[in-house]
């Protein structure tokens, strides 16, 4: 893949805990290319997000409010390791 936004999203995959850059970087690894628009969208979306926010909706504590993130997290989670 040559998308130059590849490396700057890869970056921002990195999180203050390890679980969250493993999840993060799954998705872009495994399924980035292949997103559409919309979803790519999402998924920056969602690196926008505070790790600890993030931990509880990975976790299950929490649901995102947003749908589109809900459905990303939820995408995220099936991903085989």
């Amino acid at each position: 893949m040559d998308d130059p936004e590849l490396p700057r999203l890869r970056w921002r995959c990195r999180r203050g805990m390890r679980e969250l850059d493993l999840l993060l970087t799954r998705w872009l690894d495994q399924c980035f290319e292949e997103a559409d628009v919309q979803q790519r969208a999402g998924f920056v979306k969602l690196l926008a997000c505070e790790d600890d926010q993030l931990w509880r909706w990975f976790i299950g504590r929490e649901k995102p409010d947003a749908q589109d993130l809900d459905e990303l997290v939820g995408r995220i989670l099936s991903l085989s390791p």
